[in-house]
């Protein structure tokens, strides 16, 4: 059982968090060039926060949406 518990802590520490391992090796060297790393995540969420609710509002002008009290299941 013990196994088991040491297989999944080597796959996230050794495999799945390698590039947050890089980033923060990369921040002891140049502080300018992580925050970079992070700045372009946050350009790219405000990106696809923008399209999504331009989308919205398509689908709102449209008046697509059923707003009806029991448009979902669990309403009724």
């Amino acid at each position: 059982m013990e196994e088991v518990f040491n297989g999944i802590a080597y796959f996230f520490e050794e495999i799945l968090l390698v590039p947050f391992n890089m980033l923060r090796e990369l921040e002891a060297e140049n502080w300018w060039l992580a925050n970079l790393v992070s700045w372009i995540a946050i350009l790219i969420l405000i990106v696809a926060l923008g399209y999504w609710m331009k989308q919205l509002r398509i689908f709102d002008k449209n008046d697509e949406e059923d707003r009806s009290q029991t448009a979902h299941s669990f309403l009724k």
